[in-house]
This record gives C-alpha cells, structure tokens and sequence, in this order.
C-alpha cells in the first residue's frame, strides 16, 4: 500500500511516547539537573551495509536500532531522556513494512520522542537515531590506568557466528548467535552502577569489535593493552556484540559482588608501550592487528 509523509508523521505523533508534541520543526531537549551533564549519541544503519531487509524483521531491525543508541549511553553512565530520529525510506516501501518497524520502535522506546526528519530516496533504507541522556558522572574512554583490568559483561563473538550463518542461508531467529546478530539485548543499567563504583576508571561498549574498542581505548587514554589470546579469534575481531567494557583496579570478585553480574577479563592496561595494542598468550606478547570491520576499508 503507498503511503505519504503525513501519512507517516500521523503515525508516529499517534503512536509514539511524545508524539503527541511534535507539532514543531524544533523540539526542546530536557535540561539535566544541577551537577549532571547532558550526552548524546547517534548512529545510522544503512541497508545493504548494516543490515539486509530480507534476512532483518523490521521489529527486530527496530529494537536494534534503539538497542545500540542506549547501549552507547548507558556505557557512558547515562541515564536516557529523548531520541530524535530519521527515516530515508525509498518509494517502492511498502507500509506494512514501515508499520511493523515503527510500531515495534514505539513499543520498546522507554522515552520520548523528541523530533527527526524523514525523506524519500531512490533505493535502499536509511534509518537514523540521535539519543539524549543526563550523568551525574560520565565515564569515558581516556581515564583507563596502567594495571587496570579490562572486564566485560557478557561472552562475545556471538553477533559475528550470527553473521556467518545468515550468510550462509540460514533464518533460525530462534537460533541464539542469529538472534544476538539480529536483535542485541545489552545489559543496561549497567553503566549507571559502573559509574558509581569509583574503581571503575573508564568503559566503552564494544560495537567495532573488542580489537577495534580496546585500540580506540588505549589510544584516548594514552597507553598500551595487552589481550588475553585465549579469548579466540570471534571474540578478539568479532563486532556488534554491545557488552560493557570497562577498566578497573578492584578484583574481578568485589566487582562481581557489586554488580550481581558475572564478569570475564579479557585484557590488562600497560604503560604506553610503541604499540597500543598487543595480544598475550600467558609467555609472551605480540603487536595485535586490526582486523575487525572498518566502513572504509
């Protein structure tokens, strides 16, 4: 069935948690409280490049979407407020399509919608999310320490096999690799109880992949990083895999007993060395390359 921009921008201001306000081509950003900071974050999938609309249910493709906003925030320590967003969709759409998507969005948004924009364009989907958050202690990537561990959340290399074996024809949703592929669930709220631990010196979530993010980490905080080897191939240049990692001095069990969660070292920060990142397998080290997936390479 076609459909139009209104018909569109109807839907969403019926739909949405704050629609209702979007009467405006401006909308307001609420104002953090004194001593927080206010962070955004945004991200766009590209059809074709992120995912593909035929292996990719538009309700998971949604919640994915939201899923990787949040997850940036929350591993900043912030708590979410708002989120605007943007659709390129090409004509030829159909609208059951668009409504799945956007009613599953709507569905598990747990914020308003604050504004965005939507044009129409040639071939392929574009979506586009901008979130917004308050801290009351934003915990970053340059803040990592010489002899800190490196702690991550959950097993990785999971969203990578998911890949492989769409790829390779396979639509088991229920299959649990294709369903940390196609629809991430990251812990959040972890990040607001990372950042009230002042132990915890920095964190990032992991969506370039851990040899990707533990680079980026060791570049910003201006040392060296050494992985343990015995993580595997998948998990060391495997991608979108949104767990918490973060640096700390305190022991892996009193993290643990603070977080109610079990956690996994899976690198140790070193004096910044000629190289920013190596991989260690118990005797020796040696410079770790970057192999995960770069949009221009």
């Amino acid at each position: 069935m076609p459909f139009t921009e209104p018909d569109v921008l109807a839907f969403i201001r019926a739909r949405f948690p704050g629609g209702e306000a979007l009467v405006d081509d401006c909308g307001a950003l609420p104002v953090p409280p004194r001593g927080q900071v206010q962070l955004t974050t945004t991200d766009l999938m590209e059809e074709g490049i992120h995912f593909r609309r035929d292996w990719h249910p538009p309700e998971l493709l949604a919640r994915k979407l939201l899923a990787v906003n949040l997850s940036d925030l929350d591993a900043s320590g912030a708590t979410p407020k708002g989120f605007l967003l943007t659709l390129a969709l090409p004509r030829d759409l159909a609208w059951g399509w668009l409504e799945a998507f956007l009613s599953a969005l709507a569905d598990a948004a747990p914020v308003p919608i604050l504004g965005g924009d939507t044009v129409g364009r040639a071939a392929g989907i574009g979506l586009g999310m901008t979130a917004f958050g308050h801290a009351s202690r934003w915990l970053k990537r340059d803040g990592l320490r010489p002899g800190d561990t490196l702690f991550v959340d959950q097993a990785l290399g999971a969203s990578l096999r998911g890949l492989r074996k769409l790829e390779a024809g396979d639509r088991n949703l229920a299959d649990p690799d294709i369903a940390a592929h196609l629809d991430p669930k990251p812990n959040l709220g972890l990040g607001l109880k990372l950042a009230a631990i002042p132990g915890v010196h920095a964190c990032m979530d992991l969506s370039d992949g851990l040899s990707r993010d533990l680079r980026t980490m060791a570049l910003a905080s201006d040392l060296s990083i050494e992985v343990d080897a015995a993580l595997g191939a998948d998990a060391i240049q495997g991608g979108e895999d949104y767990a918490r990692c973060f640096g700390a001095s305190l022991p892996q069990g009193e993290l643990e007993s603070r977080l109610g969660i079990r956690l996994q070292a899976v690198a140790r920060a070193l004096p910044k060395q000629d190289t920013p990142l190596f991989l260690y397998d118990g005797a020796s080290r040696h410079p770790l390359d970057d192999q995960s997936f770069d949009h221009f390479r």
